[in-house]
């Protein structure tokens, strides 16, 4: 393992706001029109764009062509407009993989053997050859104890195969996602096979006429007649599936071979890239699957995958960049804890359940839990409600306790998973190659569904989000309490579980939701956290009954203090500068002001 510890430069403790640049309106100008708005003045620091920024082809950004700008939706001009504004870019590095449309693999599609990115990717067969045994259709097949501890996101092997122009056909490693489609055939080639079949109807007549001349035809040569007719139309559906394979096309991620000396070329100059664009963070997309080797995981493989953060820090310590690696694993198996002592930040993936827990059941324990353990440990953190993916589940897993590493037990989890299910949200499984459940993993929903769509129940979450260790990532359509969208998920087909919390919302839309109160309400307390210095400085948690919370901020005179009642969701957000107040935002069901005693 390495033994590096030094920390990526400091996250910025600004709040973020995180969307497609086409979430809102039409392209990423619409977004910079928005926050240039007064209702928007000082309410954010940073803005997350998801990987449409880039020219992409699937699976909504993350199946990235190349990463020049994708001037449909984001122009040179919207960056300039950003720096004004002095907000923040984080942007995404996609690690594991780049769409077959990328130059590179076009250039492998056009060339093969002869293409310069020849080792680009891996070509699935080489890297299991001789771990397994060649299966009917050509591809390999891992021993059964290489796939007893294989990490796969599929219920198949996570392979693609891909026709060349010559014919013949590779089998390439593919963890996530492929659509394999056939293109409609050109005139030349519709006339081609209706003059196969003209021939191949003349040539069994033939057969026919010639045996009919024989009277005394045996009931052998019958069924010799019969063979050699199938064989005729057989060798004829060989040419005819040729022609319809020529027209095969793809989208699809094929996945990077870290092995190779061109692909940490290619990172280096992606990085330089992003930088160029005005990245401060970088996430790390689906850095755990990039290191592979016959016989692990294949999940963020140990030592080289900290070999691989390593290589990556060092080229993004040469513009100053924060490298933050976008990994969901087991609370109970402690890689968060692993990453904080090698200097870098983490998501916290427990947070989102956690605060459902904490509202649902009006307890504050497992949070208090959490939140002791990020101090205690230093763990820096990017924390969010919502996100482009769903509510993570997984990561709230403990050990079974084999070492006491839990923030909820199984039944809490399992609870939270039917309570956000019972209210409209999608839950998503992990299966192995045979079907069978390994475990949950995500539940998709928007967060004010999953809470119930209730306004009370979104601004106290949000409220305790605020005053979490960390930095504030908010996603765009939790800020406006948008709601389920199940035409969406319809749409999207078997896949379409994610597209519940990604809907787009009109300029029109946004017009009128910037009247709703749990809106404005929530830009208030944002704004609140984005600017008052006392979150700059050290996190008191108050001792109360299980069901209270209080959250104090403390830098030099600056004190901003959150109490909440979990029963009913009220909270009181107070501010103060040398015992002077400040601020005093109060939100209950009842409008009257929660906490009278408090001054």
């Amino acid at each position: 393992m390495s033994n590096k510890t030094s920390a990526t430069p400091a996250l910025p403790q600004g709040v973020m706001l995180n969307a497609y640049p086409d979430s809102i309106g039409e392209t990423m100008s619409d977004i910079v029109s928005l926050l240039k708005r007064p209702d928007f003045d000082g309410v954010f620091s940073m803005l997350y764009v998801l990987p449409t920024f880039f020219h992409s082809d699937l699976d909504r950004g993350f199946s990235i062509v190349d990463y020049d700008l994708n001037e449909l939706l984001v122009s040179p001009q919207d960056l300039d407009d950003l720096k004004d504004l002095e907000i923040g870019l984080k942007l995404d590095l996609v690690l594991n993989h780049l769409s077959m449309n990328s130059p590179q693999f076009q250039d492998v599609l056009k060339n093969g053997d002869e293409s310069e990115y020849k080792d680009f990717f891996i070509d699935w067969n080489a890297f299991w050859g001789p771990h397994g045994y060649v299966a009917p259709e050509g591809y390999v097949v891992p021993k059964q104890e290489f796939l007893d501890r294989l990490f796969m996101r599929k219920h198949s092997l996570p392979i693609l195969e891909v026709r060349f122009p010559d014919g013949s056909e590779k089998f390439y490693w593919n963890t996530f996602y492929q659509e394999v489609t056939y293109g409609e055939m050109t005139p030349a080639d519709r006339a081609r096979i209706k003059a196969l079949r003209r021939e191949e109807t003349d040539n069994i007549y033939r057969l026919i006429s010639e045996a009919g001349k024989n009277a005394n035809i045996s009931k052998s040569d019958l069924e010799d007649l019969a063979q050699r007719a199938k064989d005729q139309l057989r060798s004829y559906t060989k040419e005819i599936v040729s022609i319809v394979e020529r027209n095969r096309g793809y989208l699809g991620q094929v996945d990077l071979n870290a092995e190779c000396e061109a692909v940490w070329t290619f990172f280096r100059e992606t990085i330089d890239k992003l930088h160029g664009y005005g990245a401060e963070v970088v996430r790390l997309d689906a850095f755990a699957y990039l290191h592979k080797v016959p016989g692990e995981v294949n999940f963020f493989n140990v030592p080289g995958s900290w070999e691989q953060l390593d290589r990556l820090r060092e080229m993004a310590d040469v513009h100053g960049l924060v490298l933050l690696p976008e990994i969901h694993s087991e609370y109970g198996k402690g890689l968060h804890e692993e990453l904080a002592s090698h200097g870098f930040p983490i998501y916290d993936f427990f947070f989102p359940g956690l605060v459902i827990d904490a509202i649902d059941r009006a307890t504050n324990r497992p949070l208090l839990r959490w939140i002791g353990e990020i101090q205690e440990k230093g763990i820096r953190t990017v924390n969010m409600l919502g996100c482009h993916d769903g509510i993570p589940v997984l990561d709230l897993k403990g050990d079974g306790g084999a070492a006491g590493r839990e923030l909820l037990t199984d039944a809490e989890i399992e609870a939270v998973i039917d309570r956000i299910v019972e209210r409209g949200g999608k839950l998503k499984d992990i299966f192995s190659v045979d079907g069978k459940k390994i475990s949950y993993y995500q539940v998709n929903a928007t967060f004010f569904s999953a809470l119930g769509e209730d306004d009370q129940r979104l601004l106290l979450a949000r409220a305790i989000q605020l005053f979490m260790p960390g930095t504030p990532q908010i996603w765009y359509l939790d800020l406006f309490a948008g709601r389920n969208d199940y035409d969406a998920v319809d749409k999207g087909g078997a896949g379409g579980g994610r597209e519940i919390n990604r809907s787009s919302l009109t300029l029109a839309d946004v017009e009128e939701r910037l009247q709703w109160p749990v809106v404005r309400h929530q830009l208030d307390l944002i704004r609140l956290r984005n600017n008052f210095p006392a979150f700059g400085g050290e996190l008191i948690i108050g001792e109360t009954e299980p069901h209270l919370l209080e959250m104090i901020w403390r830098s030099g005179e600056h004190t901003a203090t959150l109490q909440a009642d979990l029963r009913d969701q009220s909270f009181a957000v107070r501010t103060a500068r040398a015992g002077k107040e400040e601020h005093n935002l109060s939100f209950s069901r009842s409008g009257q002001p929660p906490f009278p005693q408090v001054a």
